[in-house]
C-alpha cells in the first residue's frame, strides 16, 4: 500500500539539514505500524511526507500504486481528503465549532450536504462515547475528550490510512490506553494505522515497530506480543 524508495529530504533553514537519508520502507494495507526515535530523528517529516503534507528530495513514494511527486497542491488536498485521516498530539480542533462541527469539517471537502454531515458525526461520536458531548466547544473537553473527537474526525470520511503524530503525548497514561485501545478497534476493522510515538508503551500495542536515527531506519521489529492488551474491550468502535 505504501511503498518508499530511498526518500531523502533536507531542509535548508540555513546550515541545510539531511532530515531523512535514503529511506526505503513498504506498509502493507491493514497493518499497525509505529514510527520510534529520539527528537530530531526525522520521524515527524516521514510523517508529514506519507500525508503528503511535505515533499521529498529524492526518491519515490507510491500510495497504492500512484507515485505521489511534485503534485499540485489541489492535487495533493484530493488525495489527502480521499485516503488519510490525521491525528495530532494537540488536536487541531477548531475552537470557535462544537465537536460535533468539527467531527463534520472533512465532509465539508466532499460536498455533502450539511444535514447529512452532522447526521454522521453524531454517529461517529456517539461510536467514541461522545454523543452527549456534541454541542461543547474544545474548551470545555478534557484531553481525552479532545483526542476522541479529532480520532472521529480523522475517521469519518473513511479513509484508507491513518497517520497519529503523538496521538498520546498530551495525555495523561489511562487516557492513553483508552486512546491506543480506540486505535487497536481501528486497525481489527482493517484500516492501516501509522503511529509515531516516542514511548515504547505505545509502540508496544502496535503490530510493526519502525526505529527511525539521525534519519536513517536503524531497525524494523515486528512485534508478535502486540495483541496482548493489559485492558479489557470497551467496545467503543464496531
Amino acid at each position: 500500500m505504501i511503498h518508499l524508495e530511498n526518500i531523502n529530504k533536507t531542509y535548508y533553514n540555513g546550515a541545510p539539514l539531511h532530515v531523512l537519508k535514503g529511506i526505503n520502507l513498504d506498509i502493507e494495507k491493514g497493518e499497525f505500524v509505529s514510527i520510534m526515535g529520539a527528537s530530531g530523528s526525522g520521524k515527524s517529516t516521514l510523517l508529514n511526507i506519507l500525508g503528503i503534507l511535505d515533499n521529498y528530495d529524492t526518491g519515490n513514494y507510491y500510495l497504492n500504486n500512484v507515485l505521489i511527486k511534485n503534485l499540485s497542491e489541489t492535487r495533493a488536498a484530493q488525495y489527502r481528503n480521499q485516503m488519510i485521516g490525521f491525528i495530532f498530539q494537540s488536536f487541531n480542533l477548531i475552537s470557535f465549532k462544537n465537536a460535533m462541527e468539527n467531527v463534520a469539517l472533512p465532509l465539508f471537502y466532499q460536498n455533502i450536504s450539511r444535514k447529512q454531515r452532522n447526521i454522521r458525526a453524531m454517529e461517529y461520536l456517539d461510536r467514541l462515547g461522545l454523543k452527549e458531548w456534541a454541542h461543547h466547544l474544545p474548551n470545555e473537553m478534557s484531553g481525552g475528550q479532545k483526542q476522541r473527537v479529532a480520532i472521529a474526525r480523522a475517521l469519518i470520511s473513511q479513509p484508507q490510512i491513518i497517520l497519529a503524530d503523538e496521538p498520546t503525548g498530551a495525555l495523561d497514561s489511562k487516557t492513553s490506553v483508552e486512546v491506543m485501545q480506540i486505535l487497536k478497534e481501528v486497525n481489527d476493522s482493517g484500516m492501516t494505522l501509522i503511529v509515531v510515538t516516542h514511548e515504547s508503551g505505545v509502540a508496544n500495542q502496535t503490530n510493526k515497530i519502525i526505529h527511525l536515527k539521525d534519519g536513517v531506519i536503524e531497525s524494523i521489529e515486528e512485534n508478535p506480543h502486540h495483541n496482548i492488551s493489559p485492558f479489557g474491550d470497551n467496545g467503543l468502535i464496531k
